[in-house]
């Protein structure tokens, strides 16, 4: 897969060393793993996987759950399926869709756990996760050192979105990273009735609006 990514011409990723890239990319994603919610899930969608972190090292290693990697961008999402075909990881798709649209088809309140690494503030993978999980399903979001002024859009916002902040997991995915953390949000009901919102809404006018 690394070598595919530094070999591929839309420059998916910043990272074209391979050695680099097991750490940065492969080890990172699989911190995940660390959680008991990542252990044994039916149904996963990885949120804006972009090239495909962390969706398809976690679809390797949990080849009994089933991985949906969806993202707007065609270019990641041709990456995506040739990697997946070049795995062999039946247990995968790459969906080339808005999640807010994903949400109002196939993909709502039918996932587990939703996943994403870099892609947007807690408050915004919030909203975007709220109507593509189950009741009692988990968003983890990978991030780096922690900010306060994050958690608490997190805080204000969940409360419109069923969303609640679960707890914080430190990792340190590989000996010479900085600590990162696993950020663990629950859905604590039922999807509110005006979620999911218009595709880009929730960057433009978080809640509370």
């Amino acid at each position: 897969m690394l070598a595919m990514l530094a070999a591929d011409p839309a420059s998916l990723s910043s990272v074209t060393d391979s050695h680099r890239g097991v750490d940065v990319h492969l080890l990172d994603s699989l911190a995940g793993t660390v959680l008991d919610e990542l252990e044994h899930p039916e149904a996963v969608v990885d949120i804006g996987s972009g090239a495909g972190f962390p969706g398809i090292p976690l679809a390797a290693a949990r080849p009994d759950s089933r991985f949906d990697l969806i993202d707007s961008v065609g270019r990641k999402v041709d990456f995506m399926d040739r990697v997946i075909s070049e795995l062999g990881l039946g247990n995968a798709r790459a969906v080339k869709v808005r999640s807010e649209n994903w949400a109002e088809a196939e993909g709502r309140e039918a996932y587990q756990v939703a996943t994403a690494r870099a892609v947007a503030p807690l408050a915004v993978l919030a909203e975007l996760a709220s109507p593509l999980l189950l009741e009692g399903g988990v968003l983890v979001a990978w991030k780096g050192a922690r900010e306060t002024g994050d958690e608490l859009a997190l805080e204000t916002a969940g409360r419109s979105l069923a969303m609640g902040l679960d707890r914080i997991v430190p990792v340190q995915p590989f000996p010479t990273s900085r600590v990162r953390h696993l950020y663990v949000v629950s859905k604590t009901g039922p999807t509110p009735d005006r979620l999911p919102r218009r595709p880009g809404m929730a960057r433009k006018r978080p809640f509370p609006t």
